[in-house]
């Protein structure tokens, strides 16, 4: 299995992000907001507006992106925009990925604790998440195209998820 890396992700890198995303689900479980097909100039609004924006690296190619959509230093850190490039899923990339982001938010915030938020038709985040050491601990209820659907939040330990492996690079700040 390739050596992951994290790195600060620049806009150079949003070409190949938005190549990941092959559908309006995809979309819709990456950035709600945004509008099918995906363009560089939605997710650079996204980019822009967040902070730790991280690219995973695995033979030296991007192969998982994240960020922070909103912090309290101290205490709590959100991580949005969470996607792995399709080649890459089951692959370790997701764990890679939310411990570097972990280990950032730890060393800029100080934070304990860690949030996620996932749709109720992201069956791969909905798995994912848990494995990693997040717990569900509130529902949502958010409109798509109309029709009801449920956004579960989940939390974890940052401590306990930036430990899950070793420290991808120093931290993106």
């Amino acid at each position: 299995m390739s050596a992951f890396v994290a790195r600060a992700a620049t806009l150079a890198d949003l070409p190949v992000v938005c190549s990941w995303v092959d559908d309006a689900d995809t979309l819709f479980y990456l950035h709600p907001r945004a509008q099918f097909p995906l363009t560089v100039a939605q997710l650079a609004e996204a980019f822009a507006a967040r902070a730790l924006n991280t690219v995973l690296l695995a033979d030296g190619a991007p192969v998982a992106f994240a960020n922070c959509y909103r912090h309290t230093p101290g205490e709590c850190a959100m991580i949005g925009n969470v996607i792995v490039a399709p080649a890459w899923r089951g692959r370790g990339a997701a764990r890679a990925l939310l411990a570097a982001m972990a280990q950032q938010a730890i060393a800029r915030w100080q934070v304990r604790e860690l949030g996620v938020s996932c749709f109720n038709g992201n069956v791969a985040g909905l798995l994912c998440y848990p494995a990693l050491g997040f717990a569900p601990h509130a529902v949502e209820a958010r409109q798509r195209d109309g029709q009801p659907v449920a956004l579960l939040h989940f939390r974890a330990s940052a401590a306990a998820l930036a430990a899950t492996v070793e420290p991808c690079s120093p931290p993106a700040v």
